[in-house]
């Protein structure tokens, strides 16, 4: 992908997918190195289709035979000399402590390095397309974070205003671009 947050984008849709609540993005960033996490708490894997998810032939999915997002995000962090981890629970296995997370780290200053990209997008688009589901996003850099919880906003609003509302999404994405400006 040309992008990182297109990453972070087909992973946390993963997440949605397995009826995750609640999905954290997490973004830790130092003048070196960027370390990216999403983290659900939705239904988890066995320990068998962890085994196989960063394999590219393998897919959970019914409408074509390939899964490429697992195994591009690990492909390039470890391209830049960076780290790749995933671990998850099963709700079959662990009814009441379950979901995933995927870890990446990549080194900024190697030639494979691919930027981040436009997060506030990403974020957006998330919210936009799952309103129902919550996110949380905190993003620290050098000089500054940028945070955002859903669940805050959706408390604000009350329960007769959806997130995806016009409005509200234009919202999120200046204070989520105010953070960024202002740091």
């Amino acid at each position: 992908m040309k992008e990182l947050s297109l990453n972070i984008l087909d992973i946390a849709e993963n997440s949605v997918k397995a009826k995750a609540p609640l999905t954290e993005i997490r973004i830790d960033e130092t003048e070196k190195t960027l370390t990216i996490a999403v983290i659900d708490n939705g239904c988890g894997m066995t320990h068998e289709i962890l085994k196989k998810v960063t394999d590219p032939f393998y897919t959970t999915r019914t409408t074509r035979k390939v899964g490429l997002g697992i195994p591009f995000f690990k492909m390039e962090a470890e391209m830049t000399g960076g780290t790749f981890s995933i671990s998850s629970k099963s709700e079959k296995e662990h009814p009441a402590d379950h979901g995933t997370r995927i870890e990446a780290t990549f080194k900024k200053d190697h030639i494979d390095y691919i930027p981040l990209g436009d997060v506030v997008s990403t974020m957006t688009t998330l919210i936009q397309g799952h309103p129902e589901s919550d996110f949380l996003f905190h993003h620290v850099f050098p000089g500054g974070e940028a945070f955002l919880d859903t669940r805050e906003i959706r408390k604000e609003l009350g329960p007769d205003v959806p997130l995806s509302e016009f409005e509200v999404i234009t919202w999120i994405g200046e204070y989520l671009k105010e953070q960024y400006t202002s740091n």
